[in-house]
């Protein structure tokens, strides 16, 4: 399971390099939209292969639901959200998924309580991303609160997801919630984006690892890993995402990397270790 954990979180946090490259070549929910078309239609391949059924009646509406909004208004909101405040700063809002998440859990998912331990260890590992950052607070209200919204949402899909589909095949789950987001991102991009696309190697790469690797194998990953250990530690572990993000920016785009971006990084980790110290007596599942 730390493999899997580790691989997901390796291919979205590296993903933030692909997706502000990817920015750069088409409009950003333009882009999204082909990333999401391209993973859904290779889950759709590997359902064919894998003869797997329809889904059940009592299932098909929420992946409907899940798809509007863990796909179409999340990546809608960050997008938006992104024209008028830092990329650091959406980061840390959306990546506060984990304290709603944590919350909802606490109340409608027996077995998850939020005990003082979790809430500080979440609230460690958001301080910590706060200065992985280097954020300042600026930008709209309207527009904080719409990338805060994107964790909100995100969050009430992840519930869903432990609540609804803990019986549901992971692959028939991604894919179709895949499919109804993707649809809602063209149609967002039809009415409200303007701009051209530039088509070319560079841009092709860039859709294939977003959509193959970083939407296709990472939500269902993502999906499983969910379904497999308790909402809360499953979720706070996702602040490592933008810190690789940050690592990776580093890397890649030779981006700045700051003291106080090493000092984040080390709250995060203190923040994760806090929130799970005590599930390592819990058998875990192996791979």
């Amino acid at each position: 399971m730390q493999l899997l954990s580790l691989l997901l979180y390796l291919i979205w946090g590296f993903n933030f390099v692909i997706m502000k490259l990817g920015n750069g070549l088409f409009p950003p929910v333009l882009f999204a939209a082909f990333r999401f078309l391209i993973g859904s239609g290779a889950l759709f391949l590997i359902i064919f292969y894998k003869r797997i059924s329809f889904p059940k009646k009592k299932h098909f509406k929420w992946y409907l639901v899940c798809g509007l909004l863990q796909t179409t208004y999340f990546n809608i909101a960050i997008q938006v959200s992104l024209n008028s405040i830092s990329a650091g700063l959406t980061s840390v809002l959306t990546y506060s998924m984990p304290l709603f998440l944590s919350i909802m859990a606490h109340y409608w998912i027996p077995g998850d309580k939020l005990t003082p331990r979790k809430t500080a260890g979440i609230a460690i590992g958001i301080i910590g991303l706060i200065l992985a950052m280097n954020i300042h607070l600026s930008g709209s209200p309207w527009m904080l609160l719409l990338a805060l919204s994107s964790a909100i949402t995100w969050a009430m899909s992840n519930l869903i997801i432990k609540q609804k589909l803990q019986d549901s095949d992971k692959v028939q789950f991604t894919t179709w919630q895949m499919t109804f987001g993707t649809l809602g991102l063209f149609i967002y991009s039809l009415l409200f984006e303007h701009g051209a696309s530039q088509w070319n190697l560079e841009a092709v790469g860039y859709l294939l690892f977003s959509g193959l690797l970083a939407s296709a194998l990472a939500f269902v990953l993502w999906t499983y890993i969910l379904s497999k250990i308790e909402a809360s530690r499953a979720s706070v572990t996702l602040l490592t995402v933008p810190v690789i993000g940050v690592i990776s920016g580093w890397l890649f785009l030779h981006e700045e990397l700051r003291a106080t971006t090493l000092a984040g990084i080390a709250f995060v980790l203190l923040g994760i270790c806090i929130v799970n110290i005590k599930g390592k007596s819990r058998k875990m599942p192996s791979i």
